[in-house]
C-alpha cells in the first residue's frame, strides 16, 4: 500500500469511529501499553491529541508513565511550520498551551530539550506497516526530529488498527518505530 492510500483510507475509518468505540479503544490501547517491556524513561516526548483528527488520547499513556515513572519529565512538541521542524519543550501543570493553525496545542514557552537527551517519543501516525515504517500526516516533522535522537530512544506509535502488510514507498529518510500499540497486540521493531 503506497502511503498515500493509507493516509487516506485509514483517516476515514478513524472518522468513522464512534466516541464510544474511541473510548473503548484508548482503554484497550493502554491495557497492551501496561504490558510493554520499557526501559528506565527520564524524558519522554509525547503530544496533544487532536480531537478533530480523532488521535488516541495520548494523555492515558503519558499518565501511566508518570505513574509507573515518577521523575518522569514530559516534553511536548512546539513546531516552527517557516522551517518544518519542531523543539521539545518541558512542561509541567502550570505550562500554557496555544492553540496552532493546525488545532495543535503547543506550549506557548519553556526549557527546551534536546533530541538526543530524550528517551521516548510517542509518534503521531494514522497507520503503519509491519517493518515499522509509519504513516503521518505528511509533513515530516517527526521524521527530521527523530532522526536527531539516540539509537537507543524508544519511537513508539499507537494505533487504533492493525498494521498494513507493506508500505511499499518509504524512503531514506523514514525511521521505523521501535514499538507500536494497538487494541489487540503489542508490536517490536
Amino acid at each position: 500500500m503506497l502511503k498515500k492510500e493509507a493516509r487516506k483510507f485509514y483517516r476515514e475509518k478513524r472518522d468513522a469511529l464512534t466516541d464510544a468505540e474511541r473510548i473503548k479503544l484508548n482503554d484497550l490501547l493502554l491495557i497492551q501499553f501496561q504490558s510493554a517491556d520499557l526501559p528506565l524513561l527520564h524524558q519522554v516526548l509525547s503530544y496533544n491529541p487532536i480531537e478533530e483528527n480523532k488521535e488516541p488520547d495520548t494523555h492515558l499513556f503519558t499518565g501511566y508513565l508518570k505513574f509507573i515513572f515518577p521523575e518522569l519529565q514530559l516534553l511536548y512538541p512546539r513546531s516552527d511550520f517557516i522551517k518544518h521542524e519542531m523543539k521539545a519543550i518541558s512542561v509541567n501543570e502550570e505550562t500554557a498551551y496555544e492553540k496552532t493553525e493546525y488545532n495543535i496545542y503547543e506550549p506557548e514557552d519553556g526549557l527546551v530539550i534536546p533530541a538526543d537527551e530524550i528517551d521516548m517519543v510517542i509518534v503521531p501516525l494514522l497507520a503503519f506497516d509491519r517493518n515499522g515504517y509509519r504513516v503521518g500526516y505528511g509533513k515530516g516533522f517527526y521524521d527530521k526530529f527523530l532522526s536527531g535522537c539516540r539509537a537507543d530512544c524508544v519511537k513508539a506509535g499507537f494505533s487504533y488498527f492493525e498494521p498494513v502488510d507493506l508500505l511499499e514507498d518509504y524512503n531514506e529518510f523514514d525511521l521505523p518505530l521501535s514499538l507500536c500499540i494497538t487494541p489487540l497486540n503489542t508490536y517490536v521493531f
